[in-house]
């Protein structure tokens, strides 16, 4: 082996070995510091660009939910509305019943029909105040929901008509002046509580559909971010030993490099 103070193959050795190590460190500590292995498309393009595919499908599984979230709250209340109101319908047909009563005197049957006047009044106002976000499934011109079901805009929307609860309480017409004029508003409330039920059947069957739709959109979710997860994520348990070793590596590389370095100072015996 030759001796040379130009050349200190030695040093250069230990250093290529270093610089190796401190690159090995920025990589683990990079990857303990985000929780990614894959961090960008320079480590590992493949994954990086599934990883990124995927992220823009959980992007428009949020947009889905946000969707079906706005026609769940929308039919929501409309349900709460046809519940009430469907109440309020039985209420009005116990005060026709009270004023069917043949023996009842004038005095009582006017009262009673003031109270069956007022719930059918408070039927209006329900309809009316039965809205979100600018739809009413209970008012006639109240809109239609129509939601999404997918992340393909080509597919079908989730919809749900208008119920239309203005004509019902319209056909609730007459009055309770007479024991036959209450028992004629009997048989039409009859026929209306009938319809109020349908109309209920429907918005309990929507709702039950959209919480369907958005439990399979959640569970779906979940499983493209847990694919994403093993894509690009670190095992930082993993991570955490190779850097415990690349640190011991690093010390070791350091003491090499001084090793080396102090070579050369040997040749200077030879001139003693």
């Amino acid at each position: 082996m030759a001796f040379s103070v130009n050349t200190n193959t030695g040093a250069m050795a230990a250093l290529q070995s270093l610089n190796a190590t401190n690159k090995g460190l920025d990589t683990v500590q990079s990857r303990i510091n985000t929780g990614l292995a894959v961090a960008s498309t320079k480590d590992d393009s493949a994954s990086f660009t599934i990883a990124q595919t995927l992220r823009g499908e959980m992007g428009g599984l949020k947009a889905v939910n946000s969707s079906l979230s706005r026609a769940k709250s929308t039919v929501d209340v409309a349900v709460a509305g046809a519940e009430q109101i469907s109440d309020l319908v039985n209420q009005m047909k116990t005060k026709a019943t009270e004023a069917s009563d043949a023996g009842l005197d004038d005095d009582s049957r006017a009262a009673i029909a003031k109270d069956f006047d007022a719930l059918k009044e408070q039927i209006n106002t329900i309809i009316d105040s039965s809205e979100f976000n600018g739809t009413n499934l209970l008012k006639a011109s109240g809109g239609t929901v129509a939601a999404l079901q997918s992340t393909d805009t080509s597919a079908d929307t989730l919809d749900v008509d208008n119920q239309d609860f203005t004509d019902v309480v319209n056909d609730i017409t007459g009055d309770l002046t007479s024991a036959a004029n209450a028992g004629t508003m009997v048989t039409t409330l009859e026929t209306a509580a009938e319809t109020i039920n349908e109309k209920l059947s429907t918005l309990g069957a929507a709702s039950r559909k959209i919480d369907g739709q958005m439990s399979f959109t959640s569970k779906l979710s979940d499983v493209i971010e847990g694919g994403i997860g093993n894509l690009v994520d670190a095992d930082l348990a993993k991570e955490s030993a190779k850097l415990q070793a690349l640190q011991v590596k690093q010390q070791l590389g350091l003491q090499a490099l001084s090793i080396a370095n102090q070579a050369p100072q040997s040749i200077t015996s030879l001139f003693r």
